[in-house]
């Protein structure tokens, strides 16, 4: 947001969006040092989700889906780190890159033409790639991104309303309730920018959004990898790493000689 006296190793600010953090505070190298930092968590948890998706014998939709938390993370990071224009992008492209991606696993369990879909949506992300980079949407970005992300909502309580696990069910309201903290940590941190920044301590709420929404996507892997070894008849139950973290246990059905 302001600028410090710290001279900056990017250059000027090209980005199109700027957050409620001053630039350059803490490093030459990092423009915003905690919205850029607070990404880590994400990267962790992801990396949690990989290990546990391959030793559980899931699916490579799944690993794929806990790689792209980390790719996302580590373009937010990039772009927090500089607020270059081109790096703002490869933020905003995965994002949707990522819903597409969820809206597969979702959907692809039911649908009938099985190569249509995948086939659909790698067209749909590399045309709005192509489109973002000439056009660099703005406000329409945003409302695109909600757009895809509310198509993948009554699949998500489709699921909820199936699931009779007690542990599974709280891992989806850990869902809910992440995105809902997310959010208004996002719109105080954007709404409330010039109060917060004459004040002794910055709340740092789009910092706050990153860490909620790391777990928040966490949450939504772990219960989608529930439902779906559920789907499969391998009798999952849900662990806790580190005693809180949950994952989840699979016991898959011995094969008949």
């Amino acid at each position: 947001m302001n600028e410090s006296v710290i001279a900056s190793f990017w250059g000027p600010v090209t980005s199109t969006t700027e957050l409620c953090e001053a630039n350059y505070t803490h490093s030459s190298y990092i423009a915003e040092f905690y919205n850029t930092i607070s990404n880590v968590p994400c990267i962790l948890l992801a990396l949690i989700g990989i290990a546990n998706a391959v030793r559980q014998g899931f699916e490579k939709r799944f690993t794929v889906l806990h790689l792209s938390n980390m790719i996302l993370a580590i373009g937010n990071m990039l772009f927090h780190a500089t607020l270059q224009l081109i790096l703002q992008q490869s933020d905003e492209t995965p994002m949707v890159w990522e819903i597409l991606l969820y809206m597969y696993v979702l959907y692809s369990p039911d649908w009938h033409y099985r190569s249509t879909m995948p086939t659909f949506l790698v067209l749909y992300g590399a045309s709005f790639a192509a489109l973002h980079f000439f056009f660099r949407f703005g406000v329409m970005f945003k409302l695109h991104y909600i757009g895809l992300s509310l198509i993948c909502l009554p699949r998500m309580y489709k699921y909820y309303i199936q699931i009779k696990d007690r542990a599974a069910k709280r891992i989806a309201k850990l869902y809910v309730m992440t995105i809902l903290l997310a959010s208004v940590c996002w719109v105080v941190d954007r709404a409330f920018c010039k109060k917060m920044t004459g004040w002794y301590i910055n709340p740092q709420g789009h910092a706050l959004w990153h860490v909620l929404m790391g777990f928040n996507s966490y949450f939504a892997n772990t219960f989608l990898m529930f439902c779906r070894a559920q789907q499969l008849g391998w009798d999952p139950c849900i662990g806790r790493l580190f005693g809180f973290l949950p994952y989840v246990k699979i016991c898959k059905p011995k094969k008949k000689d």
